[in-house]
């Protein structure tokens, strides 16, 4: 459990500090899409480093299993547009407005996993999940702070992201930790290479420092999530990753001089004790 945790904390913190190197090279002119492809070819260089120095963790014969291919082909599909509406989200609006409306996802994973992993909540961590929500209408209660084409693309990027979770928690459970993820880094890099080549225009490379601290980062949130699902109910991880908001918050008012701080707090410690409730349970 305490590992759990420990993982869970590794997670909030490295997903705070990619979104603000996401917003920081979309703000010094680098495409939403451009981004994204190098952050995967970041991560896969790095993860495929990190299994070859840990043999022990290939399995070669699983890589032609139907139901892993399938899993992987939809794992990448729904990462790569997950990551790229993000990083588009961002390039439009607060980082502490967008960063709440993620708390959606764990309902969307909870209805997923459900269905596709077996996995029942608690009545209890319902309750939960349902705190976590009610703190996005505090935050959203003036609409003139909002950029609503900001907001679509936050939403599309929950979609998409709570959707992944299902398939990469199933690959998790055909493989392991370490093959999993280089696994989950080569099915994005597949599919935001399609999106760059779609564009007809040839990449152009952000800013190196904030490129580079972003690969790191994304390669320490990617591999937290995929231990802390192995420890536990997808839909209740993706519940305790809102914590994640307070910082957001935080970062957005210190960094990018947001406004409302009093109210996102409240909000976000209306979701804190939503994500109470669930670590309880």
């Amino acid at each position: 459990m305490l590992q759990a945790v420990l993982g869970v904390l590794i997670r909030i913190i490295s997903n705070s500090y990619l979104n603000v190197l996401q917003k920081l090279l979309t703000t010094k002119g680098s495409r939403s899409s451009d981004v994204n492809f190098y952050t995967y070819l970041g991560i896969s260089i790095l993860g495929t480093l990190a299994l070859v120095f840990s043999p022990q963790n290939i399995n070669t014969s699983i890589l032609f299993d139907s139901t892993l291919i399938y899993n992987f082909i939809f794992m990448g599909l729904l990462g790569a547009l997950g990551n790229y509406f993000i990083i588009k989200a961002l390039s439009m609006g607060e980082l502490s407005s967008l960063a709440p409306i993620n708390s959606y996802k764990p309902v969307i994973a909870m209805l997923l996993a459900f269905f596709y992993l077996k996995e029942i909540p608690s009545l209890t961590a319902f309750v939960g999940i349902l705190l976590i929500i009610a703190g996005t209408y505090f935050i959203f209660g003036s609409q003139k702070y909002l950029n609503k084409k900001a907001v679509i693309y936050r939403v599309l990027a929950l979609i998409a992201s709570g959707c992944e979770a299902i398939f990469i928690k199933k690959i998790i459970l055909l493989t392991n930790i370490p093959m999993s993820f280089v696994l989950w880094a080569f099915s994005g890099l597949i599919f935001s290479y399609l999106f760059v080549t779609i564009r007809k225009e040839i990449p152009k490379i952000p800013s190196k420092r904030e490129l580079l601290l972003l690969i790191l980062s994304v390669f320490i949130m990617q591999y937290s999530t995929n231990f802390v699902f192995s420890k536990i109910n997808v839909s209740y991880a993706l519940a305790l990753f809102q914590l994640s908001t307070i910082l957001s918050v935080f970062l957005g008012v210190n960094i990018f001089k947001e406004k409302r701080f009093k109210q996102k707090i409240i909000a976000s410690l209306l979701m804190l004790a939503g994500a109470v409730i669930i670590i309880l349970t």
